[in-house]
């Protein structure tokens, strides 16, 4: 589902107009944020960090609207919701793209985002997975502690979809601290909307769901 943004009525239709013209609209910035307690949530529910990791990422996504803006033929859409086309990683050191819908529920997005991601590992080809507009771009590289990012582009191409990049996960006085790269299209937003995307997500980061055992006594 989406809907067209009307422009004119649009607080940042001269900004939008402005960037739209460039051949390089996106800008990106790099971050570190602290993931210790959704780390230590993987470990003791024996799941993957990196799934976990993701899905906090399109949840805070999804939240902060811009990140849903598309733009199609000279129009910005809305879309209800974003999904993830993930880089997957296989065993002899190349990847593929995979395409990982998003759920609210975990669980859900869990079991679909492994069948997934068995699918691109168990494949040679780059891309064995299509996709829409209503993605961000997503790719982890838990081999580097970088600072900064650039991304391979084709100008020619009018791309406006969000590039989030995770790098090395390290220890930083007892905490788990990992790096993250956001690129995102100018014309759709400004760095006040990044910061709300890196806020929302440092707050589900900090929330660890902790699993609880209910015993019955039976008399």
């Amino acid at each position: 589902m989406r809907e067209k943004l009307d422009l004119n009525n649009w607080s940042r239709k001269d900004h939008f107009e402005f960037f739209n013209t460039f051949e390089e609209p996106f800008f990106g910035v790099t971050v570190d944020v602290d993931c210790t307690l959704t780390y230590l949530e993987a470990k003791e529910k024996g799941i993957s960090f990196f799934l976990l990791y993701l899905y906090k990422s399109l949840q805070a996504a999804n939240r902060v609207e811009p990140f849903r803006y598309r733009i199609i033929d000279g129009d910005v859409w809305v879309y209800e919701q974003v999904h993830a086309s993930a880089t997957i990683n296989r065993a002899n050191g190349t990847f593929g793209f995979g395409y990982l819908d998003f759920y609210p529920d975990f669980e859900l997005f869990k079991a679909e985002a492994i069948k997934e991601i068995k699918k691109v590992e168990n494949s040679t080809g780059l891309i064995p997975s299509s996709s829409g507009e209503n993605v961000i771009h997503f790719s982890a590289l838990p081999w580097l502690n970088f600072k900064s990012l650039s991304h391979a582009r084709s100008f020619s191409f009018k791309d406006s979809c969000p590039k989030i990049s995770f790098g090395q996960v390290r220890e930083e006085n007892g905490c788990k601290i990992m790096t993250v790269s956001i690129h995102v299209n100018h014309a759709l937003m400004d760095g006040f909307h990044v910061s709300e995307f890196v806020n929302t997500y440092q707050d589900l980061l900090n929330q660890k769901k902790r699993q609880v055992n209910f015993n019955i006594m039976m008399t």
